[in-house]
């Protein structure tokens, strides 16, 4: 094993070998490799795992960048392995060392922490691996920012612009793992049902052909118990959203125009202009003939929520101008926004609302009737229209209305047939399991079991909230009301008209 000749934390400047407390020998990543003995464990060992087809050509510079400071062989990039492979042979190996005495290894697998550096839907797909293991000690979770939305990693406290990558930056980075602190967070299962059609494809996947995508439901076995005989069931899971309408109608087209031209997108402004043009186009900053009223939610769906654990479900009412709805887990939507916020003295007790926990079992439905709605986020105390928190949601779509919606888990969207026939298709979302992950300050996300961070309600708070359906059909006479209501600087309003 090399030895490092630089400070191990990550704070020196010096470019150097190996750094000793995020080394793991070979022995403990390959089982056919050598054993060894090292004098002291590491204090804070990590797996690493690259998109490098994320953030343009960051990815695969920062992959050469922790393979200089780390174990070549501890830094995986998700184009040549996936993360379930990996993490299967690394903890099998554990045990088998484990079984053989070895203290090492021990020590390793109690203190390992990964990182995961890429998009949204990047970051989703490993954390899913890790709740899909069902280890007893699940490693915590880093998350670096090379996506366009990055609301994960924003989420936690890492930030959401595209990060640097010679070793400096890298190894300052590292020392923030090392310090960060755990918290978990709840996973959301997903289910789709659809009725087997007589004629014509039925998978709900769209054509991006994304290797790790969220929304390329799996299809579930015949031995499965959500199997139900004359239907397709798919089943899925997400960490931040699932969200419908118009919003995931205009990523869908990102995505697609990504597909088709992958050379236009390699820098994070230009996504981020290229996504606004978009929703101009498709008149989401403003009620657009292509867009007719039978495809706001209202018309859609019909929506039920179960409130809590074992409680019964209600049908949700949702405002007829409603054209996009968002159920969120974290407090990060749309690079950045929280459209939840924090629910007033008055709210809490008048609608039996509470703060945005992402461990409490809950998950955040608010809706939205165009962008411009949207930009009130802006504002302090800014939030969507709040409909509901709920332990379990249900979407039934019938015949009639429309042909297809689109749909979006974690920045990854897809365009959902509705039913041509008399019947219904399911979308029901449910509690899972928890995952930790790593965050540090600033971190946006508040645990319900952590006393330090408590999230207490504002008396303030509906300044500028938009919830009042009436205020809407009667003029928007909330809109821009506060004299602190800006939009940013980087924001040219020319291009919004």
């Amino acid at each position: 094993m090399h030895r490092h000749t630089c400070g191990t934390d990550g704070s020196s400047p010096d470019l150097c070998g190996p750094l000793s407390d995020y080394y793991i020998p070979d022995y403990i990543l390959k089982p056919d490799s050598e054993k060894i003995t090292i004098d002291n464990p590491p204090s804070c060992p990590v797996v690493v795992f690259i998109n490098s087809k994320s953030g343009g050509q960051l990815g695969s510079s920062l992959i050469k960048t922790y393979r200089e400071l780390l174990n070549e062989a501890q830094v995986f990039d998700l184009s040549e392995e996936t993360p379930d492979k990996v993490l299967h042979r690394i903890y099998c190996n554990f045990e088998k060392l484990k079984s053989n005495g070895d203290t090492l290894s021990f020590e390793i697998q109690k203190s390992l922490r990964l990182i995961v550096a890429g998009g949204d839907g990047t970051a989703s797909w490993l954390l899913g691996v890790v709740s899909d293991l069902k280890l007893s000690q699940p490693p915590p979770i880093a998350t670096v920012p090379l996506g366009t939305g990055n609301n994960l990693p924003f989420s936690f406290g890492w930030g959401k612009k595209n990060p640097a990558t010679d070793q400096m930056a890298v190894k300052s980075f590292l020392g923030q793992v090392k310090r960060a602190r755990e918290m978990n967070i709840d996973s959301w299962h997903i289910i789709m049902r659809m009725r087997i059609p007589q004629e014509g494809p039925c998978d709900p996947i769209a054509p991006l052909d994304l290797p790790h995508s969220l929304h390329a439901f799996h299809r579930v076995s015949g031995s499965d118990s959500l199997n139900m005989e004359g239907y397709h069931t798919f089943r899925g899971g997400f960490w931040n959203y699932f969200s419908m309408g118009m919003d995931a109608q205009v990523s869908y087209e990102f995505h697609s125009e990504r597909k088709r031209n992958p050379e236009k997108f390699k820098n994070q402004l230009t996504n981020q202009s290229t996504y606004a043009k978009l929703g101009l186009k498709q008149g989401w900053f403003a009620a657009s003939l292509t867009h007719p009223s039978s495809r706001n939610i209202a018309q859609l769906a019909k929506v039920k929520i179960m409130k809590r654990p074992g409680g019964k479900w209600e049908e949700l009412q949702i405002p007829r101008s409603i054209r996009s709805i968002v159920c969120l887990n974290l407090p990060s939507f749309s690079g950045g926004f929280n459209p939840w916020g924090t629910p007033g003295t008055r709210k809490v007790q008048d609608r039996d609302l509470t703060p945005p926990y992402v461990d409490d079992g809950l998950i955040e439905v608010v809706g939205f009737r165009d962008a411009w709605h949207g930009l009130v986020l802006l504002a302090p105390n800014g939030h969507g229209t709040r409909l509901a928190q709920a332990h379990r949601l249900r979407f039934e779509f019938h015949k009639g209305a429309a042909e297809h919606t689109f749909m979006r888990i974690d920045g990854e969207p897809w365009k959902q047939p509705l039913p041509k026939e008399d019947d219904t298709v399911v979308v029901e979302i449910s509690p899972l399991r928890q995952v930790a992950m790593l965050a540090t300050d600033p971190c946006k996300s508040k645990s319900i079991n952590d006393p330090s961070s408590p999230c207490h309600p504002h008396d303030d708070d509906d300044t500028n909230s938009l919830e009042d359906e009436d205020e809407w059909e009667n003029g928007r006479k909330k809109f821009g009301a506060a004299a602190t209501f800006k939009i940013p600087d980087e924001v040219d309003i020319a291009h919004l008209s």
